[in-house]
């Protein structure tokens, strides 16, 4: 993991009356899981909107892939995927054609192939004629991590990828993306308020508060930094410090 696919400097946005990020920079290698962390409002998500381009910053600069995204970014979209189980796939199509789509819109080769591979992969096979709107909401959360992994990404953006899943099939997807990174050498920036997860995933982490990054490093080097035995308690130690920047 030596080279940077990802180059944030001095990132900020502010909205009319709130600083939703203020002023970070932070890289990720190739092949490297990193963490956002924070609690609601922290700025995780504005700064992953940015990351993705569908945000403008409003000072700083983000590189993805050597290209400034602000005057380049359709250069890098094929090259990357995003999944939240808090945005939806078009609700009256199968999970077939949903699949399909986002298929031909990435170039993917042999689209019908591949889409029996990830459903395979990822355990939804039966569900491949089913309509999105008919789906629980686990199942929507595995089709669309099938849509994130449809071009299979250099770099990958993950928003509570097992939120809503059952601790089985959740282990089993944590297992899928583990060997996902080392098969594809895909970096994956994971936002997540499960704390042991993101200590199994995340070779690094980044601790946010109020818009700004307070701290960061391995899950390993944070217990240690702050005398923890979870991540869950250095979490909660930042969090609920009044006075940490």
């Amino acid at each position: 993991m030596n080279e940077n696919i990802i180059e944030v400097r001095n990132l900020s946005k502010k909205f009319t009356n709130h600083q939703a990020v203020k002023n970070i920079s932070f890289d990720l290698k190739r092949g490297e899981i990193k963490g956002i962390l924070g609690a609601n409002g922290a700025g995780k998500t504005t700064t992953i909107t940015m990351l993705l381009g569908l945000l403008t910053p409003t000072s700083g600069s983000i590189k993805i892939l050597s290209h400034d995204i602000s005057k380049n970014r359709y250069k890098i979209l094929d090259k990357i995927n995003f999944s939240s189980p808090y945005v939806d796939l078009p609700k009256k199509l199968t999970v077939r054609q949903n699949l399909f789509v986002y298929g031909m819109l990435y170039g993917v080769a042999n689209i019908n192939k591949k889409i029996k591979s990830i459903a395979k992969e990822l355990g939804f096979e039966n569900l491949l004629d089913l309509k999105v709107g008919e789906l629980s909401s686990g199942q929507k959360t595995r089709v669309s991590l099938g849509k994130a992994i449809i071009n299979d990404p250099e770099i990958l953006f993950l928003d509570e990828p097992t939120a809503s899943l059952d601790p089985d099939t959740a282990d089993r997807i944590r297992t899928f993306f583990e060997n996902f990174c080392k098969k594809h050498d895909t970096a994956i920036i994971l936002a997540s308020h499960n704390m042991e997860e993101v200590t199994r995933l995340c070779d690094s982490v980044i601790m946010m508060k109020n818009g700004e990054i307070t701290d960061q490093g391995s899950p390993s080097s944070l217990l240690k930094k702050y005398g923890k035995k979870k991540l869950e308690d250095v979490f909660l130690k930042i969090a609920r410090e009044e006075g940490n920047r």
